[in-house]
């Protein structure tokens, strides 16, 4: 006996049987419908088209009281038809929950880049702030190295220049001294930790990008073989 050969309410079960167990889905259904006229009569069953309803929009399946007089036109309609309707409400709101998935994940991007950017900023000031300070500390070494040449001994052109050095510094060198070094010191930890802070907002920022690459994928608009369907007829052929 071949598969011509069964009755259609044998067939009927099998699809009742393969919707029941989850083996079948709406896209199982709609390739069957087209695969011959027979199947194609017997996929349309509405018992098959209630299965998918409650099991593919649960929380849908049951509306409540101040929505039923809304719902009654569509209880009117084939389950089919109102599995359609469903679906493609189901895709707009997937549509747009991706869109939020997408903006969400852009505006972190965009965040972290700003934040980059303010941690360049910082390490930049922070790194002017010390070259200031170095040039200034090795200013007052050469005020403290000819003051103590003007206790020494030297030629009497040496001791006018190391004299005009000491009486051009109008602060007291010491004090000045430890304050640059001081200075030094916290502009290399605050450079330090603007740099600890820069990685770390680096890896945030590839772990966005790559969370935003995920947001953006769709396996079938960015798949190879869904170009082909972009391509000229001829060229398709060929590819057949």
């Amino acid at each position: 006996m071949s598969a011509s050969d069964l009755p259609d309410e044998l067939w009927a079960r099998v699809l009742e049987m393969g919707v029941a167990s989850s083996a079948l889905g709406f896209r199982d259904l709609c390739c069957l419908a087209i695969a011959s006229r027979r199947l194609g009569r017997l996929s349309v069953y509405p018992a098959l088209w209630s299965e998918l309803l409650s099991r593919d929009f649960l929380s849908q399946s049951h509306p409540s009281t101040s929505s039923a007089s809304t719902s009654q036109p569509q209880q009117q309609l084939h389950p089919k038809s109102l599995y359609r309707i469903k679906f493609e409400r189901h895709k707009v709101r997937m549509a747009e929950a991706r869109r939020r998935a997408v903006f969400e994940a852009e505006a972190r991007v965009l965040a972290s880049r700003r934040r980059l950017a303010e941690l360049e900023g910082s390490i930049r000031e922070e790194g002017e702030k010390m070259k200031t300070a170095a040039q200034e500390l090795d200013n007052l070494e050469r005020v403290r190295r000819a003051s103590v040449a003007l206790n020494v001994w030297q030629p009497q052109v040496v001791r006018g220049r190391q004299k005009q050095l000491v009486q051009q510094c109008t602060v007291p060198v010491d004090s000045r001294l430890s304050n640059l070094n001081m200075e030094l010191k916290v502009c290399k930890q605050q450079i330090a930790t603007y740099k600890n802070a820069y990685n770390k907002e680096k890896h945030k920022l590839n772990d966005y990008e790559e969370a935003l690459q995920r947001a953006k994928y769709h396996p079938l608009q960015d798949s190879p073989a869904s170009g082909i369907v972009n391509e000229p007829r001829a060229k398709r052929k060929k590819l057949k």
